[in-house]
């Protein structure tokens, strides 16, 4: 592969670009990073035992292009059924507390209630993994993925981090997040150890 201004396209051949030929373009933006896309929808029988038998890793991406040809072709987020989750994580990040990247970390997470957001998730989901693939955060190296989540009453919104004792650092990233995704809510953050145990949660 050939690389020139951040396209990457065969080489020998000619730059099109999918702004010249949405069709029959070659030449693709990279990314920063290789995100995989995961899906879980565990019903309601699930635990913490059979969880990871339900989650099931989509595919991986590493371009602009083929972020939009992901995007463009799965069940938008207003019509996954109850229960259900996608999960966009860093190449090599399974989305659980237990992977190494994630086991000293925590995550920013908002509610949005479905009776209010429900013509709006699709949008909110879409700039949360925007700002993700795109290198939005000061820490970037801080952000290990987000989860979208579809519940009864409410979608939740969640971005996690490898670290969660650096005030300054989880503040920043928290702040990127609701102003990218432009949401009305209080976000929280909680280390992903005090889940259960409960404790105050720093927010924005």
């Amino acid at each position: 592969m050939a690389q020139n201004d951040n396209l990457a396209v065969p080489s020998g051949d000619k730059y099109v670009t999918v702004f010249n030929d949405p069709v029959n373009f070659n030449a693709k933006h990279p990314l920063n990073n290789s995100w995989t896309l995961w899906f879980d929808n565990p019903g309601k029988k699930s635990n913490a035992n059979n969880w990871e038998q339900s989650l099931k890793e989509l595919i991986t991406f590493d371009t602009v292009e083929d972020f939009w040809g992901v995007y463009n072709n799965i069940m938008k987020t207003c019509d996954l059924s109850i229960s259900s989750n996608y999960h966009l994580f860093k190449q090599g990040i399974k989305p659980m507390w237990e992977d190494p990247a994630n086991k000293h970390g925590g995550k920013w997470s908002i509610q949005l209630p479905r009776n209010k957001t429900m013509s709006d998730i699709d949008n909110i989901w879409l700039y949360t993994m925007l700002a993700c693939i795109g290198e939005a955060f000061e820490y970037e190296n801080e952000v290990c993925g987000v989860v979208v989540s579809v519940r009864k009453g409410f979608f939740r919104i969640a971005l996690w981090t490898r670290t969660a004792d650096n005030h300054d650092m989880a503040m920043s990233i928290g702040r990127t997040l609701k102003k990218s995704i432009n949401v009305d809510g209080q976000f929280e953050f909680q280390p992903h150890h005090e889940t259960k145990t409960g404790g105050k949660p720093w927010t924005v």
